[in-house]
């Protein structure tokens, strides 16, 4: 896969079976564009597949200036690329299409996917973040929904998730009023697993990722397709796909691994197959 400067608007790299994705244009404030979008979600078809990658993180490039470090997660949509009115219809509605897509490859990557928010997150920011499985937030993030403040709406699957995270008259509270919450508030609230400063971020994510990683990968992915799907389903369907899983997960050798490690006490060594 390709990493690092190989992108535009990203940064990409993995350690360990672990992916770190930085939204890079911290100018910007990482404001997301058509060339973000399509480079997210290049990584993500080709880490879907990626059968040595375990987890994925993804967090916010820093811009670094006069000796000082000014730290953002996602600023949403670059406004001014939007306020100079070069889209026409189709052309707005295609950019709407493409955030869609990305959201929902996110919420459905079939690895656990970890937003690591260091710095503001708004609009389309936060609508990536709370399609991941986890959210983690420096102390001094952000995290807001300011959509009915600048005449729009807003996206990526928020008015379903949200609700089913965090409560509809919370999720109402932040929709409606765009209010901003930092990282003590958003874990509060059960919008975030945790906060911790700033410096300590990318390793509480790493942290986070490794734990996952040394699970069972086909276990985890029928984990997450089940979970994720779960508010679909009534019990007599999730008992039918339980049924199912643990059937598939028994065919495995990873299963064997698993009996075999607990037996002897040891770590289990799995291998995704």
């Amino acid at each position: 896969m390709e990493k690092g400067n190989s992108f535009e608007t990203i940064l990409y790299e993995e350690q360990n079976g672990i992916g770190i994705l930085k939204l890079n244009k911290p100018e910007r404030m990482n404001a997301v564009s058509e060339t973000m979008y399509r480079e997210i979600q290049d990584v993500l078809k080709k880490a879907d597949i990626d059968k040595a990658l375990r987890a994925l993180i993804i967090t916010g490039s820093v811009l670094k200036k006069n000796d000082r470090e000014k730290q953002a997660f996602c600023a949403g949509a670059d406004l001014k690329d939007h306020s100079a009115g070069k889209r026409d219809y189709t052309q707005r509605r295609e950019y709407i299409l493409l955030a869609h897509e990305t959201t929902y490859q996110i919420y459905h990557f079939s690895k656990p996917i970890i937003a690591a928010i260091n710095g503001p997150a708004r609009g389309a920011g936060a609508e990536m973040a709370i399609n991941c499985d986890f959210i983690l937030m420096a102390n001094t993030a952000t995290i807001a929904f300011p959509e009915t403040g600048l005449g729009t709406f807003v996206g990526g699957g928020v008015t379903s998730h949200l609700p089913s995270i965090i409560g509809i008259i919370k999720a109402k509270e932040l929709i409606y009023t765009g209010k901003v919450i930092d990282g003590k508030e958003a874990a509060a609230i059960g919008l975030a697993l945790t906060h911790c400063p700033v410096n300590d971020l990318l390793d509480t994510a790493k942290r986070l990722a490794v734990q996952l990683s040394e699970k069972a990968p086909l276990s985890l992915n029928y984990a997450k397709a089940m979970l994720q799907n779960s508010r679909l389903l009534d019990v007599k369907s999730a008992l039918k796909y339980e049924t199912e899983a643990i059937l598939s997960c028994m065919e495995t050798e990873d299963w064997h691994e698993g009996i075999n490690a607990f037996m002897e006490k040891r770590t289990p060594n799995y291998k995704g197959k």
